[in-house]
C-alpha cells in the first residue's frame, strides 16, 4: 500500500508503486490522468505477460511474470505479474504483490551507470528479473537431490508430498519463463523496438539470450523432477499392489476355516457332528484346503 515519492531515472520522472489501495488508484488516475482500464490492467494479479501500445495516447504497457514466494523456506513459488507503464513522458512501475525480486531488479537497473535512456532502464530491469529465476532453480536442484536420496533410502509420504510441491513450483516457473521469453522475442517487432539503435539492439539480444538460457535451465530441472516423481509413484504403486495382494491372499485363506466352522456352528444335524473329536477333523480339513489353495495360487503365479 504505497505510492513512493517521484524520483528521476534515465532523464524522466519515475513513480514506483506497491500494493495500491482503492484510494491510491483513484489518486493516480486523477493526478496523472491514467485511464481506469489501464489501472485495472496493471493491478490485476492474474494477468499474463504482455506488451500493449496505445496509438492514440502514445502509452506503452509492459507486463512481465516474476517469481512470487508463498513459502520461501520450503521453496514453494508461484508467479505474479509486474507492470511498467510509459504514460505522458513519465515512467510508472506497479509491483502489486510486493515481490522482492522485482524491487531488487528495479534497483539494479536504476543503479546501473550504463543506463542512460528509459528504454535501457526497462530492458535492464527485465534482464535482472530474468536472472532472478536462476537462484530459485539452483535451490530447486539442491532440494531435488536431497529428496532423491531420502526417497531411495526409505519412501515416505512426507518426502513424496515435498517432491510434489517442488514439481508444482517448477511447473509454475517453467510456464512463466516460456511466456516471458515469448514476449521478449516479440518486443523487437513492436513499437518499442522500432528505430532501435545498436545499443538497444544489443540489450534486446542480451535479455533474449539470458531468457532462453534460464527457460531451458528450468525446463530441464522440471523434466528431471517429473521423472523422479514418476519413478517413485510407480514404486509406491507397486508396494501398494504387493500389500493388497498379501491381504487378499490371507483373506482367502482365513475364509476357509470360517466357512467350515460356520457349517458346524449351525444347530442342525451334519455328518460327523456327533464324533467326540470332530473339531480335530474340522481343523485338518481346513488346513488341507488352505494348503491346497496356497499351492494353486503359487502354480498360477498369483503369489
Amino acid at each position: 500500500m504505497m505510492i513512493k515519492p517521484e524520483k528521476e531515472v534515465a532523464g524522466i520522472k519515475w513513480i514506483e508503486t506497491e500494493r495500491l489501495t482503492a484510494e491510491e488508484r483513484q489518486q493516480l488516475q486523477k493526478q496523472y490522468a491514467i485511464d481506469e482500464d489501464i489501472m485495472t490492467y496493471v493491478t490485476d494479479k492474474d494477468e499474463s505477460a504482455n506488451y500493449v501500445h496505445d496509438i492514440n495516447e502514445g502509452d506503452q504497457l509492459f507486463i512481465f511474470l516474476a517469481p512470487y514466494s508463498i513459502d520461501r523456506k520450503n521453496l514453494r513459488y508461484i508467479t505474479r505479474p509486474f507492470a511498467i507503464l510509459l504514460h505522458k513522458g513519465k515512467l510508472f512501475t506497479f509491483n502489486e504483490s510486493r515481490i522482492h525480486e522485482v524491487t531488487a531488479s528495479l534497483r539494479d537497473a536504476a543503479d546501473n551507470p550504463e543506463v542512460h535512456t528509459v528504454d535501457a532502464f526497462i530492458l535492464e530491469t527485465l534482464f535482472s528479473l530474468v536472472d532472478s529465476y536462476i537462484p530459485i532453480s539452483r535451490e530447486a536442484s539442491k532440494k531435488r537431490n536431497h529428496l532423491d536420496k531420502m526417497l531411495n533410502r526409505n519412501t515416505k509420504n512426507a518426502d513424496l508430498i515435498a517432491l510434489s510441491h517442488l514439481q508444482q513450483t517448477l511447473t509454475f516457473l517453467s510456464s512463466a519463463t516460456q511466456i516471458n521469453l515469448n514476449l521478449l522475442n516479440r518486443l523487437p517487432r513492436t513499437y518499442f523496438g522500432n528505430n532501435a539503435d545498436q545499443d538497444k539492439k544489443d540489450l534486446f539480444e542480451d535479455v533474449q539470450i539470458e531468457a532462453e538460457q534460464v527457460q531451458r535451465m528450468i525446463e530441464i530441472e522440471t523434466q528431471v523432477v517429473d521423472r523422479i516423481d514418476h519413478t517413485f509413484n510407480n514404486i509406491a504403486n507397486n508396494n501398494l499392489n504387493d500389500t493388497m495382494k498379501f491381504l487378499t491372499i490371507w483373506s482367502l485363506t482365513m475364509a476357509v476355516p470360517t466357512i467350515i466352522t460356520g457349517f458346524y456352528g449351525m444347530n442342525v444335524a451334519l455328518p460327523l457332528s456327533r464324533m467326540e473329536d470332530a473339531w480335530v477333523l474340522v481343523i485338518l480339513i481346513s488346513v488341507t484346503l488352505i494348503v491346497w489353495l496356497l499351492i494353486m495360487l503359487r502354480v498360477r503365479h498369483k503369489m
